[in-house]
């Protein structure tokens, strides 16, 4: 698996355990840090690498999701 894919909010949220809108919040508060994608709609579209969630969760290890 690749260290530099891309997750989703939802799978982000899943792996921590926490709600989609904390993953959310963490990116806009500049606690996590994301890929902003082109979006149509209201809502902002991200996507976290897992090489960073890697280094927040402070594994040198991968996660698989």
């Amino acid at each position: 698996m690749n260290n530099s894919e891309l997750l989703t909010v939802s799978e982000v949220a899943r792996i921590l355990r926490v709600d989609d809108t904390t993953v959310r919040r963490w990116v806009k508060q500049g606690a996590l840090e994301a890929v902003v994608l082109p979006h149509v709609n209201a809502r902002q579209a991200y996507r976290i690498k897992r090489e960073t969630l890697n280094k927040v969760l402070g594994s040198n290890s991968q996660i698989t999701a």
